[in-house]
């Protein structure tokens, strides 16, 4: 075979999107050359006041991707501004949920990790260049008079009395606000865009608050600030401090483009930034059926009991999906699947499904586990006896290996596999009937038994099934070849299988738009989001790690619970069936 036939089919070109083309476009045009930089640094700027969910996997897939893919970096950044909902808790939980995505803030040695409030300084000084030069204003309206007089969409607000009061006097009030002389409200800082001022046909500029008083302890500072910066004026502030050059966010804050363009040029005017400044751009943001990823909502559910926590395997949280066995690789997979675009989509809750199962099927070693058992009684198999059968690890990779487990005269098998009046085309187990024989059915990897019976409890449900076997019928031997049956059902030996508990989960809510207009999504709350049972598994499960997935043969994918799980009893959480049981409904 030649050299040329040996050569590595190259990996395939990324899908194209508008951010590649306008990246594409700048990198033409040279527009981000700058000595010892690379032409492409993005951001991810999560506010650490709560858990990331699969809404914020996509802006990290396409920021940290994106920089990927371009030889750039993206750095991680905590837009700290708000002390009084942030925490080093959710500092915590974003670094540990990045990394466990795949991605990395670090290049060069060197850890692209920031924080807001490393600027608190700067963006002070700042505040006082845009008071002096008449481009800002202290603001002492009530926050009662300030709505007031904002208008509306439709209407013109009322520009502030404090307008154009002088920029020493602003100047002075704003150093005594940061010495700490006044109270919370009793003044704002205000950008003075234009002479529109009030009438601004975009309410974002209508003299938006650029500081507020706020008394409040900050988990990194401490009291050092009793003033803290607002979001849209630290936001641009820090892209420029950290030279990114493409800033992208979701459609929501398109309207707030043109205050980020307005305060970098004033600035760059005032010399603290070089040109080129960074550019803001807007993507669609993820919106997913069967589920709700308002903070405030997840908050409620987990403060109300209604979930155990915010890594419940039923929440859309990360930790939620990691607990419930999603797998990095299966999320990046759905974020590429569905795209970067500008309008605004509903993607169904199957393609993150789909996007598991594709992932999963070729990593997840097979295993058997009976979910609701029955038991079955091979009464002329002898006593004491086990014969070993084999089942190999992958069905598609034979060099994985085999797996090997007993079969013995009492067994555990799926309730629903013996019927006592049979169904039409139902091949599985059911007793004799008149002069015609019980069914003839193969159990799995195992020997072709005969149905000559059952017994009942007292309550009338079905207590055991009676089989005889054939004893020339195990699979894999000659015999084998001469017993033809349809029903093939899986099996473990009731002597040696391990007892689990397994948790069942499905969709949390049972409406694909649980919070639509306006509405109680509380009452969309599927009630069968969570079943917990006792099952019986193959006895080499036994040495199960958390985190360790299986395709449990015909009932889907299973994970070794990571926090409830202990050596030698693992607990498992069902992650996806292995078809979408949603279509119909």
């Amino acid at each position: 075979m030649s050299n040329e036939k040996n050569k590595a089919a190259p990996a395939p070109a990324p899908p194209a999107n508008f951010l590649r083309n306008i990246i594409d476009q700048d990198l033409a045009a040279g527009t981000y050359v700058r000595a010892g930089l690379p032409p492409v640094i993005t951001r991810f700027p999560p506010e650490p006041n709560g858990y990331l969910h699969i809404g914020h996997a996509k802006s990290i897939c396409v920021n940290f991707g994106l920089a990927r893919d371009y030889q750039g970096r993206c750095h991680l950044r905590f837009d700290d501004t708000n002390p009084e909902k942030e925490d080093t808790e959710y500092v915590d939980t974003i670094i540990d949920s990045v990394k466990w995505l795949g991605f990395s803030w670090e290049q060069q040695g060197t850890e692209h990790l920031h924080y807001a409030s490393d600027y608190f300084e700067q963006l002070y000084h700042m505040a006082e260049y845009l008071i002096t030069s008449g481009h800002a204003y202290v603001d002492s309206q009530s926050a009662e008079e300030m709505q007031k007089n904002r208008g509306n969409f439709g209407a013109a607000g009322t520009n502030s009395p404090f307008r154009n009061r002088p920029a020493a006097e602003s100047l002075a009030l704003f150093r005594d606000m940061k010495a700490g002389k006044y109270k919370d409200g009793e003044h704002i800082v205000r950008a003075k865009i234009s002479e529109d001022g009030m009438a601004s046909p975009n309410m974002n500029m209508r003299d938006p608050a650029i500081y507020r008083i706020r008394h409040a302890h900050h988990h990194r500072t401490g009291d050092a600030w009793c003033i803290y910066p607002m979001y849209d004026y630290t936001h641009p502030i820090s892209d420029a401090l950290e030279q990114i050059t493409h800033s992208l966010c979701t459609l929501e804050f398109a309207d707030h483009r043109p205050f980020y363009d307005w305060l970098l040029a004033t600035l760059a005017e005032g010399g603290f930034f070089a040109q080129p400044v960074p550019r803001q751009y807007e993507f669609s943001r993820l919106n997913l059926t069967y589920l709700v990823m308002s903070k405030r909502k997840l908050r409620q559910l987990v403060d109300e009991g209604i979930v155990s926590g915010w890594d419940d395997p039923r929440m859309p949280t990360l930790v939620g999906l990691r607990r419930r066995g999603y797998t990095p690789e299966a999320i990046q997979l759905f974020c590429e699947r569905i795209g970067v675009s500008k309008a605004d989509a509903w993607i169904d809750m199957s393609t993150l499904e789909g996007s598991l199962r594709d992932d999963l099927d070729p990593k997840a070693p097979r295993a058997t586990a009976v979910l609701r058992p029955l038991k079955l009684i091979i009464d002329n198999f002898p006593a004491g006896l086990s014969v070993a059968c084999t089942s190999p690890v992958h069905p598609h990779f034979p060099e994985r290996g085999l797996r090997t487990f007993p079969i013995t005269r009492e067994l555990w098998i799926e309730q629903d596999d013996f019927m006592e009046v049979p169904s039409k085309g139902y091949f599985r187990f059911f007793p004799p009937s008149g002069d015609a024989p019980g069914s003839r059915v193969r159990l799995r990897h195992g020997y072709v038994v005969e149905c000559t019976g059952y017994d009942k409890a007292a309550d009338g449900s079905v207590a055991a099934v009676h089989v005889n076997y054939f004893e020339d019928s195990k699979s894999g031997t000659e015999g084998s070849n001469t017993y033809k049956v349809k029903g093939n059902i899986h099996w473990v030996s009731a002597a040696t299988a391990l007892e689990a508990e397994v948790r069942l989960y499905d969709r949390l809510f049972t409406e694909a738009n649980p919070d639509a207009g306006g509405k109680d999504f509380k009452a969309a709350l599927n009630p069968n989001a969570l079943e917990v049972i006792t099952a019986y598994l193959e006895p080499g499960m036994s040495a199960t790690l958390p985190d360790q997935r299986f395709q449990f043969e015909r009932h889907g994918y299973f994970v070794a619970d990571r926090v409830d799980s202990v050596p030698g009893k693992p607990v498992f959480n069902r992650v996806t069936t292995l078809k979408d049981s949603w279509v119909a409904k």
